[in-house]
C-alpha cells in the first residue's frame, strides 16, 4: 500500500508538471546504440530481470492517466481545459493494455477511455459561427454514450431544425464533465452554456430561443436560466421554451397534455419492442412496464409522482414509474419492485424515463453490478423474466415533435414579446409624469370605483407606466400581472393593495383596495389576475388607453 501510495504522488508530480511548462519529455525512451542508430533502428532494452520495478513502473504510468482524468472530471472549464483534455487521450493512448487495466483514481477507471460507446463521427457539436439574427440554442444535460447523443439529443434538434429552417440551431450542454469526456475521448468540442451565449454574442444574433431538452422545471433548468440572465440584454428578444413535461404543477395530481404525449408515446415504443399487440395485452401475459427517470431533491421531483398520475389516468395499471435517485422516496428501485410483486406481475421490462440512454440506463438500470436494476429484479426472485430496453425518450417520433411544438410556443411568444417591447417603446415617449387614462377589462365584477367613471391614474417615469386603480370594494385581495396559472408558482411575486378612500356624490365615505398595476403598454390587452376572499384566482384581460 506504502508502495502504491508513493507511485500515485510520484504520478501526480508528473502530471503537475507536464501541464504547467505545456510540454512533456519521454524519460522511458531506450537509448539507441551506435549501430541501431546508423540503421533508424532502436536497440533492444535490456533484461535487468526486475519484476518487480516494471510492476512498479506500470502502474506509476497508470496512476498518471488516473491523475489526468480526475483533473478534466470537474465541472468547471478552466483555461487549462483543452490542453488537460489532449494530454490525458495523449498518455492513454501511450499505455499497454496491462497498463490501462490498472488505471483508477477517484472518478477515473479503464471505461473511461476504453467503452465503445458508439461512432461520435456520425454527431454534429453545431458549434459553427455566422449564425445570423435568429438563433434556436437547444440545450441538454448531455451524454458521453454517443450513440445515445446521436440518436436522442441529435434527433431532437434536427426535428426542430426542420420543423424551423429559417434560424440556426445550434447546441449545448450544461455538464462540463460530460464535455470534458467527449473532448478527450473522441476529440469532439462541444460548447457549455457560456461557450454557446458568447458565440451568439459574438455572431449578432438578434432573437434567441432556448429549446432545453431538460425533463421537467429542476435544477438542471434553473441553473440554464441563471446563466441566461447573465446575457439576456445582450439580444433584442429572447424566450425560453417548456422542458419535455412541461409545467410542473403544484402536487402529485396535476397532469397536463405534455405529460399525457410523453406517457403515451414511451408506452406504445415499450410495448411494441417488446414485442406486445398492445399494452393490455401485456398485462395478460403478466408483463410489467417500468420508467425509471433519474429522480431530484428538488421541489420538481412532484413530477415523477404526476407522471405515474398520468399512467393511472389512461388506464395503464401495469405501468411503474421509478428513479435512481430514490426521490421521490415512492419511486426507489425497492419500492417500484414491491408494487409490481403487490400488483401480480412475473416479467418486467425495464427502461429509461431519461431524454438520453446513457451512464444511468446503461450501469444502474442494465448494468451487470449487483445494485443495478436489473441485478436487484433479478436477485429477488419473484420475476421468470427481466428484460432492459436501453433508448432514451429523444429518439421517440411523438417526443420530438413535443420539443417542436414547444420551440415554436416560444418563438410566438418570442413575436408577441417584441411587439409588446415595441408598443412599449411607444408607451414609453410619454413624458414623464402623472396622466389620466381608461381602464379597461373584460368583466363587469371587475372594474375601477363607480365613482371615478372607469379611470385610472397613469404614472410615467423612466419610461416605465404604472397605473393606479381604485376599485369597488375591498373583495379582491391580490392581483397578479399576469396568468391565474402563473400567479400560483413558487416564486410569483403578487400585488398586494393600498387602502383607498372613496368619498360618494351623497357625501359617504368608504375604504376600498386599491393597487398599482405595472402597465406594459398602451392601447392593447394585458394579463391581470385576480384573487378573492375565496381563495380563488380568476384570469382577466385589461388595457389602458387615451392618457390625458
Amino acid at each position: 500500500m506504502k508502495k502504491k501510495i508513493i507511485a500515485m504522488l510520484i504520478g501526480v508530480t508528473a502530471v503537475t508538471v507536464m501541464l504547467a511548462g505545456c510540454a512533456t519529455v519521454d524519460v522511458n525512451v531506450t537509448p539507441k546504440s551506435d549501430e541501431a542508430e546508423e540503421a533508424g533502428e532502436a536497440a533492444e532494452p535490456a533484461d535487468t530481470g526486475d519484476t518487480e520495478g516494471d510492476e512498479a513502473s506500470d502502474q506509476e504510468k497508470a496512476d498518471e492517466v488516473a491523475a489526468l482524468i480526475d483533473a478534466i472530471y470537474v465541472q468547471e472549464r478552466n483555461d487549462e481545459t483543452d490542453a488537460q483534455c489532449e494530454l490525458a487521450r495523449q498518455k492513454w493512448d501511450e499505455l499497454t493494455d496491462a497498463q490501462k487495466e490498472l488505471v483508477e483514481g477517484e472518478n477515473a477507471d479503464p471505461d473511461y477511455f476504453g467503452r465503445d460507446t458508439g461512432d461520435a463521427s456520425k454527431d454534429d457539436p453545431l458549434n459553427s459561427d455566422n449564425i445570423g439574427d435568429n438563433e434556436i440554442l437547444v440545450v441538454s444535460f448531455g451524454t458521453s454514450f454517443n450513440d445515445s447523443r446521436v440518436e436522442d439529443i441529435k434527433g431532437v434538434e434536427e426535428a426542430i431544425a426542420a420543423a424551423y429552417p429559417d434560424w440556426a440551431v445550434r447546441r449545448a450542454f450544461t455538464a462540463q464533465i460530460i464535455i470534458n469526456h467527449i473532448q478527450a475521448r473522441d476529440g469532439e468540442k462541444i460548447d457549455n452554456m457560456d461557450q454557446a451565449l458568447e458565440r451568439a454574442v459574438a455572431s449578432g444574433v438578434k432573437n434567441l430561443v432556448i429549446q432545453p431538452t431538460h425533463l421537467m422545471h429542476g435544477a438542471e433548468y434553473d441553473e440554464l436560466t441563471e446563466a441566461l440572465d447573465r446575457y439576456a440584454d445582450k439580444f433584442d428578444s429572447v424566450a425560453v421554451a417548456e422542458p419535455l413535461l412541461g409545467e410542473v404543477g403544484k402536487d402529485a395530481k396535476v397532469i397536463n397534455d405534455d405529460k399525457k404525449a410523453v406517457a403515451e408515446a414511451v408506452v406504445a415504443e415499450a410495448v411494441a419492442e417488446a414485442g406486445y399487440k398492445d399494452i393490455e395485452d401485456a398485462d395478460k401475459a403478466g408483463a410489467a412496464f417500468v420508467f425509471m427517470g433519474h429522480g431530484t431533491a428538488h421541489t420538481a421531483k412532484v413530477s415523477y409522482s404526476q407522471m405515474a398520475t398520468q399512467m393511472d389516468n389512461l388506464g395503464y395499471k401495469n405501468v411503474f414509474i421509478g428513479t435512481v435517485e430514490g426521490e421521490p422516496e415512492e419511486t426507489s428501485c425497492e419500492n417500484v419492485m414491491e408494487d409490481v410483486k403487490a400488483a401480480g406481475y412475473n416479467k418486467v421490462v425495464l427502461r429509461p424515463l431519461m431524454v438520453v440512454a446513457g451512464d444511468h440506463a446503461n450501469n444502474d438500470m442494465a448494468g451487470d453490478d449487483d445494485d443495478s436494476w436489473k441485478s436487484m429484479f433479478s436477485a429477488d426472485g419473484a420475476f421468470e423474466k427481466v428484460d432492459c430496453q436501453i433508448a432514451g425518450l429523444g429518439r421517440i417520433k411523438e417526443v420530438q415533435d413535443l420539443y417542436v411544438a414547444h420551440t415554436k410556443a416560444a418563438i410566438d411568444n418570442l413575436g408577441a414579446a417584441t411587439a409588446s417591447q415595441e408598443e412599449a417603446s411607444e408607451a414609453s415617449e410619454l413624458a414623464d409624469g402623472e396622466y389620466t387614462a381608461e381602464f379597461i377589462t373584460d368583466s363587469s365584477m371587475f372594474k375601477v370605483n363607480d365613482e371615478l367613471d372607469g379611470k385610472c391614474t397613469l404614472t410615467v417615469k423612466d419610461g416605465k407606466m404604472t397605473a393606479h386603480i381604485t376599485l369597488m370594494s375591498t373583495g379582491i385581495l391580490n392581483l397578479y400581472p399576469g396568468t391565474a396559472e402563473d400567479a400560483q408558482k413558487d416564486g410569483a411575486t403578487l400585488l398586494e393593495p393600498t387602502k383607498d378612500t372613496v368619498k360618494y356624490s351623497d357625501g359617504t365615505e368608504e375604504e376600498v383596495n386599491g393597487f398599482d398595476v405595472p402597465v406594459p403598454y398602451l392601447d392593447r390587452d394585458f394579463d391581470l389576475a385576480l384573487i378573492g376572499k375565496k381563495g380563488k384566482w380568476y384570469d382577466h384581460k385589461v388595457s389602458v388607453k387615451n392618457p390625458q
